[in-house]
């Protein structure tokens, strides 16, 4: 069974940083693209940054750019969303996903990052 657990949302003022962290289990995490989506309350939900299973090539919404990296450890089945300089229109719930070929197969239970300003 395939799980994805995300954590280290919470409440922060507008300029802090946060970092959140998906832990997989149950798959072979090294073959996928983990993607971290976001979706705030009367909005789609939206992909914020991604990165492939190779680490050769990530995505950055274009809001979250210069501001979040993502980054993955192979060796524990992690990835992370370092954010910084967090916006009041940062605050949303963030999903982990994970993809293998065209689409995101798998889908953590979010986690809430509220933004104060």
């Amino acid at each position: 069974q395939v799980q994805l657990v995300e954590s280290g949302g919470g409440l922060v003022q507008a300029g802090e940083s946060l970092k959140l962290s998906c832990a997989a289990s149950g798959l072979t995490f090294s073959r996928y693209t983990m993607g971290w989506f976001r979706q705030a309350p009367g909005k789609e939900r939206e992909l914020a940054a991604s990165i492939t299973w190779t680490y050769s090539s990530t995505y950055y919404a274009d809001s979250v750019k210069g501001r979040f990296t993502i980054s993955r450890d192979n060796t524990k089945n992690t990835v992370q969303l370092e954010m910084n300089s967090l916006k009041p229109e940062d605050t949303a719930v963030y999903y982990c996903a994970a993809k293998l070929t065209r689409s995101y197969d798998y889908w953590g239970q979010g986690t809430q990052v509220t933004v104060s300003s």
